[in-house]
């Protein structure tokens, strides 16, 4: 029972959506500089050893997994706190790459979890051009500075040089995954565990890349009891008013009356980005 001065239970909630890292002017990604903040203050916020995590995410830059993935880990150790992550309709990639900073990781039984692997995509354009009569001048210090020119024929050594860089990266990814998962990964082979295949919830928790099916409300009610509150932590960076502090003035005659360069500038980027982020999201039917 609480007094009239005392105050529930309270879990800090930290909930990460959307593509990491990916971003333009108008579009911020998930980002360590955009959580940072908010990861900080999670930690902080609340005298339960508990913080919750909420994913849901396609998955993006490594190097922005690995820093939010490294960030909570260390708060976590500094502030003995136990971490659970709870996905939601996807954790794939480096979606979950930052699941796995969790001690426990939950998901919905329709959850899509894994894609533990690497991919790297592009367009060829060299016969396009060729076609249309057009000539490309690349000029480089350095022979291999210009590899993987869209507008050129594919080099061998440079897809070799590209399988490098992409071992080396699922090395890492799979190496943390062993780490934090440890003797839970069962039920199926390593080549298939990862190889950038994905599982609904249910499948995962057999596989032992989740601890079980639950969402985060029941799960902190079990720990915490019926009156815990769930406290979410915005991130930085995002909101709406900071979009339009962004956008350039108008004036009346309906013409941008600030910045219209940027503007314009910015426009085809968040196109793209879009375009990059729904394609993320289309591999797991989203």
């Amino acid at each position: 029972m609480f007094s009239l001065f005392s105050r529930p239970p309270t879990v800090p909630v930290l909930r990460f959506t959307g593509p990491i890292g990916m971003a333009t002017p108008l579009r911020p990604g998930l980002s360590l500089a955009s959580a940072a903040g908010a990861i900080e203050k999670a930690f902080k916020a609340s005298k339960l050893p508990s913080v919750a995590v909420l994913i849901n995410s396609p998955g993006g830059s490594p190097v922005q997994s690995h820093l939010i993935y490294k960030r909570i880990r260390q708060l976590a150790g500094e502030h003995g706190k136990r971490v659970y992550v709870f996905c939601e309709d996807v954790a794939a990639s480096g979606g979950y790459f930052l699941a796995i900073a969790g001690d426990e990781i939950y998901a919905d039984p329709s959850s899509i979890v894994g894609s533990i692997g690497v991919v790297s995509a592009g367009f060829g354009f060299d016969k396009a051009i060729e076609k249309l009569g057009i000539d490309r001048r690349v000029y480089t210090a350095g022979r291999s500075k210009a590899i993987l020119d869209p507008f050129k024929p594919e080099k061998a050594e440079d897809i070799a040089r590209l399988r490098e860089l992409q071992k080396d990266i699922h090395d890492t990814f799979i190496g943390l995954v062993k780490e934090r998962r440890g003797a839970r990964l069962a039920g199926v082979a390593e080549d298939e565990l990862f190889s950038g295949a994905f599982w609904t919830g249910r499948k995962a928790m057999e596989y032992g890349l989740i601890d079980g099916i639950a969402d985060v409300r029941t799960r902190m009610r079990e720990l915490h009891g019926d009156k815990v509150r769930l406290r979410v932590i915005p991130m930085g960076g995002g909101g709406l008013l900071a979009r339009f502090r962004r956008m350039p003035s108008f004036n009346l005659d309906g013409f941008a009356a600030a910045a219209p360069s940027t503007w314009s500038a910015t426009l085809p980027a968040d196109v793209i980005s879009a375009l990059e982020a729904r394609a993320l999201w289309s591999r797991f039917g989203l």
